[in-house]
Order: structure tokens, then C-alpha cells, then sequence
């Protein structure tokens, strides 16, 4: 049977957790919906805590001073700059579209029958917690696990 890479598996774990988490805290307000393991936004990041986990993970077993070290923590600033920036500038996009589209006649109105998603990116926050999240996941990882 094949093993699963050890930063993978960190690096799973730290998302999978984080998504789960947010799942849940939806849940304990009154708000279960299945179709939110899926969500994109919310508190924590689970795009910050992939790619905190993995840079982690990466960081600890091939040195900071690795080349790979380097592309994965460039491609994870990447990823957290868009998940802070243009996905949260995307979802004020769709909250302005929706109120447009309310105000639109009926029959008009009709034509746009599905709401755009208005929370699909992060507050700094939520990045920075995903983040801490990944990092500390994939450190209990190779301190007790690996």
C-alpha cells in the first residue's frame, strides 16, 4: 500500500481541519448547511492554512534555505495576497450586483434568478488565523507524528 508524503498529509490535515472548523462554527450559530464544507470565505482561511501548512512542512524538512522552500513560499504569498485581495474585491462585486438586480423591474429581475456569491474572499484576520492554524498543525506534525 502507498504511504501519502508526509507534507502532503500535513498539509491536507491543516486545510480539511481549518474548513471543517468553520463548518462547525457556522453550525453552533444556527446556520447548518452542508454546501459550506465547500465555502469559499469565512473564519479561518482554509487557503491560508493549506499553503501555511505546506510552506511549514516544506520549511522543516528541506531547510529554509531550500530552493523548493523559496517557490512554495512565494506561491503561498501568491495565494494569500489574491485570497485577501482580489477574491474579497470579487465579493463586493457580487454584493453591488445583487442590490442592482433587486432593484431591477420583475421581469427583469427574473432573468438573473441566482445570487452571486458576496463573501468568497478574507479578511486579513481570517488569513492571518488560517495561517497560524497551517503552520501549527504542520509543526505537531513532524514534533510528534513524523
Amino acid at each position: 500500500m502507498m504511504e501519502l508524503p508526509k507534507i502532503l498529509l500535513a498539509s491536507l490535515t491543516a486545510g480539511i481541519i481549518t474548513q471543517v472548523f468553520k463548518f462547525v462554527r457556522a453550525s453552533w450559530r444556527g446556520n447548518v448547511q452542508w454546501h459550506m464544507l465547500n465555502r469559499y470565505g469565512g473564519m479561518p482561511s482554509a487557503h491560508t492554512a493549506f499553503v501555511a501548512s505546506l510552506t511549514t512542512a516544506i520549511g522543516i524538512s528541506e531547510g529554509i534555505d531550500s530552493p523548493i522552500f523559496a517557490v512554495v513560499f512565494i506561491l503561498s504569498a501568491i495565494i494569500v495576497r489574491d485570497a485577501i485581495g482580489f477574491r474579497r474585491y470579487l465579493g463586493t462585486h457580487g454584493r453591488m450586483l445583487n442590490m442592482l438586480v433587486r432593484e431591477l423591474p420583475q421581469s427583469e429581475a427574473l432573468k438573473f434568478p441566482n445570487r452571486l456569491d458576496e463573501k468568497v474572499g478574507h479578511t486579513p484576520l481570517e488569513a492571518l488565523v488560517g495561517g497560524l492554524i497551517g503552520v501549527a498543525i504542520s509543526s505537531l506534525y513532524f514534533m510528534f507524528i513524523f
